[in-house]
C-alpha cells in the first residue's frame, strides 16, 4: 500500500486566515500555472503554482464560517464564507510527501 499525506481538508472549524475563491467546476480553468493539491467533498482543489510555492510545507485546512463571501465565489449568495488555515508537516508527512513527488498541474490533472 502506498503511503499518501493530503495536501488539503476541510472542516466546519471557524478561525481566522485566507480566503479561498470557490467556482463551478467548468467556470474556471487550469493550466501549467495551477497546482493540483487533491479533492474537497469530491471537487478538485487548485492553488496556483507562485501561491503553493510559499505554502508547499503546510497542510491546508479550508473552513467554511458565517459571513459574507468575497467576489464571484461560489458560496457568496450563502451567507457563509471560506477561510484557509495551515499547520506545518510533521517530519514523517515531508517523508512521504519527498516520496509522492511535485503534485500534479493542472495539465497533467485537468478539473474535467
Amino acid at each position: 500500500m502506498t503511503e499518501t499525506v493530503l495536501r488539503v481538508t476541510a472542516t466546519p472549524e471557524a478561525v481566522d486566515g485566507s480566503a479561498p475563491m470557490c467556482y463551478p467546476r467548468h467556470d474556471f480553468r487550469v493550466g501549467a500555472q495551477d497546482v493540483y493539491l487533491g479533492e474537497i467533498g469530491g471537487q478538485p482543489f487548485y492553488m496556483g503554482r507562485q501561491q503553493f510555492e510559499y505554502w508547499q510545507d503546510t497542510h491546508l485546512i479550508i473552513d467554511v464560517v458565517p459571513g459574507r463571501g468575497s467576489g464571484f465565489s461560489l458560496e457568496a449568495p450563502e451567507g457563509v464564507r471560506f477561510l484557509t488555515r495551515s499547520r506545518v508537516y510533521t517530519d514523517a508527512e515531508f517523508d512521504v510527501l519527498a516520496r509522492m513527488g511535485p503534485p500534479p498541474s493542472g495539465v497533467d490533472r485537468p478539473a474535467a
